[in-house]
């Protein structure tokens, strides 16, 4: 389990969702199963359902009785746990992004270190993946893309340069994209350069900042009063909507306020800032050095 995905912050994320023996909990971010393993350990009478979309998930399937797992994606989490009489939860976890597993697989093609087909599909069986972002999208859809996710300088130019090249001949793999924009790349900064571009295309096959609105928007309506939202991100983009989720009640950040001037919130945060990852846990686990978790609890 550990070779497929190492769980970040686990005791962190444990403290953070303040496990009750009989609880019903949902770990809507599968993987390895690491964090779920941690949270059954706590369970007797209680419940954990988990999600996950990866086809590849399924091999890392408990089975206990106490477990549930549902191969969909986490924006189903209301429809998805009503089909098993949930209503209500008492806590919910959410590992996001992509597992060292899909990273270190190289024909998905979520690295940069690979010269994989373009894919980038955390559900294979959609229809979109980068290549057709890639070879299929707009010049003017492709620079959105790669502004909104990638946070690129120049994505105008950027996006040019793409159709230019695949105007000649289809981009089907990553080291052909690589050799398309290695100009753009800042001296010493290439494999960042690469990993922005990268991420921007695949938060859009897999419509990932869509999707993670739609489960924290569910997640309100059946977490019980008291109930605990643990989320650990990886990047801005994700922390950003997280952050005014809880501290804004909201995905712009606008603090809204009824007539009498009382905050419209559904949350109260539990940290004062996101916590960070140990030296000692970067140390063990590279891919924990960006994480920042945030806790919450539903008012």
């Amino acid at each position: 389990m550990s070779s497929y995905h190492t769980p970040v912050m686990l005791n962190e994320c444990m403290d953070g969702l303040v496990l009750k023996p009989d609880g019903v909990y949902v770990d809507v971010t599968f993987g390895g199963g690491g964090h779920s393993k941690a949270i059954l350990n706590k369970l007797d009478s209680g419940h954990l359902y988990a999600f996950d979309q990866d086809d590849d998930a399924v091999r890392n399937e408990f089975d206990q009785d106490c477990f549930t797992l549902i191969s969909t994606n986490f924006r189903y989490l209301k429809n998805s746990l009503r089909m098993y009489g949930v209503n209500e939860i008492d806590g919910l976890l959410a590992d996001l992004g992509v597992s060292s597993h899909q990273f270190d697989e190289a024909e998905r093609g979520f690295s940069i270190r690979f010269d994989s087909d373009l894919d980038m599909r955390m559900d294979q069986n959609n229809e979109l993946d980068a290549f057709k972002v890639i070879n299929e999208y707009q010049q003017d859809e492709l620079k959105e893309v790669l502004k909104s996710y990638g946070e690129l300088k120049r994505p105008g130019t950027i996006a040019r340069v793409i159709w230019e090249a695949k105007e000649k001949k289809p981009i089907t793999k990553a080291r052909e994209l690589k050799d398309v924009l290695r100009l753009f790349a800042p001296k010493n900064q290439e494999n960042k350069f690469f990993a922005q571009v990268f991420q921007a295309i695949r938060i859009e096959v897999n419509d990932e900042l869509n999707a993670l609105k739609e489960m924290l928007t569910q997640a309100q309506d059946i977490l019980k009063p008291k109930g605990r939202l643990v989320v650990l991100s990886y990047h801005s983009l994700e922390d950003r909507l997280v952050k005014n989720f809880i501290q804004k009640g909201n995905f712009e950040g606008d603090l809204k306020q009824d007539f009498y001037g009382n905050k419209l919130l559904n949350f109260k945060k539990v940290n004062r800032k996101p916590l960070l990852p140990s030296e000692k846990e970067i140390n063990r686990n590279n891919r924990a050095r960006s994480a920042k978790l945030r806790v919450a609890e539903k008012l």
